[in-house]
């Protein structure tokens, strides 16, 4: 039997569209991209999501889904105003709405915030810092150990006034920034450079080449597959050592 044009066609239609609802009645077929954190692979905790995976590019509501802490406490933790969705509220946005601040309040703190939350391992890696509403937040829940607790207490920032979630502000690195010499998510190679630590430490404690020297550390860390955390940490001890 042989098939004309318009058949054929009606027949590929049916076997495309109907592969497609076959894949999704099974849960196969994905539209979008889902954020899955990585779990641990042993010891006590095998199988649990791992909080050190909680990316900038996540929101609230991903947080939410892979640890259970809910967008709602998430947003008053860190100041975020409810006015807006909480779900959507990108974790990496804190850093620019913070940017002014001593110290910076960013992923590595959601990071912090979780593990203690939840009760899962993480690894503090220099001096991360939350907001003081936090702190008191992971006091109240009661699942806190002595250690923590004496941390918390020397790293707990007060910020001025919550943002909204719906207008999230980014804030331009100033030189005011820079004169502080602290490494944040916003600096570059080349303050790093300016600020007196050479090339060649920069590119030890890199493992490589530096790159365009225009380029942000945090970025490049992420590019590379590089703790950022623990090359600040090294860095930041390189620009201490160089202080006026």
């Amino acid at each position: 039997m042989t098939l004309t044009s318009k058949p054929l066609a009606v027949i590929v239609l049916i076997i495309l569209f109907g592969g497609i609802l076959f894949s999704n009645t099974l849960g196969w077929w994905l539209t979008e991209s889902t954020k899955e954190a990585a779990t641990f692979t042993e010891g006590d905790f095998a199988g649990l999501p791992n909080p050190a995976d909680i990316r900038g590019s996540y929101t609230f509501g991903d947080v939410e889904r892979n640890f259970d802490v809910p967008a709602t406490t998430l947003a008053q933790a860190f100041g975020v105003s409810s006015e807006g969705n909480a779900v959507d509220f990108p974790v990496k946005d804190l850093e620019a709405i913070y940017t002014d601040q001593e110290f910076e309040i960013g992923t590595a703190s959601v990071r912090l915030f979780v593990a203690l939350y939840t009760g899962l391992p993480y690894k503090i890696v220099g001096d991360l810092y939350l907001p003081k509403r936090a702190v008191e937040m992971l006091k109240s829940h009661g699942a806190l150990i002595s250690d923590h607790i004496t941390y918390l207490d020397t790293h707990a920032v007060i910020l001025e006034k919550p943002v909204t979630v719906s207008t999230p502000q980014t804030t331009e690195h100033t030189e005011a920034e820079s004169a502080d010499r602290i490494l944040k998510g916003k600096t570059t190679f080349q303050e790093v450079l300016e600020w007196g630590v050479p090339q060649e430490v920069i590119e030890s404690i890199l493992g490589g080449p530096m790159p365009n020297p225009l380029t942000k550390v945090k970025d490049y860390c992420f590019e590379v597959g590089l703790n950022f955390e623990e090359v600040k940490f090294a860095i930041q001890a390189e620009i201490d050592k160089t202080a006026p």
